[in-house]
């Protein structure tokens, strides 16, 4: 039996800015944004991804999750297009013996080169690149 992990809970304190935070700045597919009373879910999706996010006031204070973490083929692809949205996730790093190090891992090797940035309530994102991706 398959065990898939497809949506990761992400609580927010403004459901209407984080889905256009999500949706508009970072690229992410609108899937859900249902409503029953004041109950309120909305899921999106990263473009290729199986796994979606769902924003909802809880479980967690907003803000809480850290390290939720996106595989890209090419990590300045993957930056140029948040820049271009309005996001700055920052500088391009690569850890040198468990130190963020600015620029790309030097061999450009497999999950090496990292991006990060985060929603409005501060949950934190990394981007990683696996280059060897590009051609499948």
């Amino acid at each position: 039996m398959d065990w898939k992990l497809e949506v990761v809970v992400v609580p927010v304190s403004d459901i209407d800015r984080s889905l256009v935070f999500y949706r508009d700045v970072v690229g992410f597919r609108l899937d859900v944004d249902h409503r029953d009373g004041a109950f309120r879910v909305v899921q999106l999706t990263p473009p290729g991804s199986s796994c979606s996010i769902a924003l909802m006031p809880g479980p967690g204070a907003p803000g809480s999750v850290k390290g939720l973490q996106v595989v890209v083929a090419d990590i300045d692809v993957a930056r140029d297009e948040l820049v271009a949205r309005g996001l700055d996730p920052g500088d391009v790093f690569h850890f040198d013996h468990g130190t963020p190090t600015p620029g790309h891992h030097p061999e450009r090797t497999d999950y090496g080169s990292f991006l990060s940035f985060a929603d409005p309530d501060g949950n934190a994102w990394l981007i990683q690149e696996v280059p060897s991706r590009r051609d499948a």
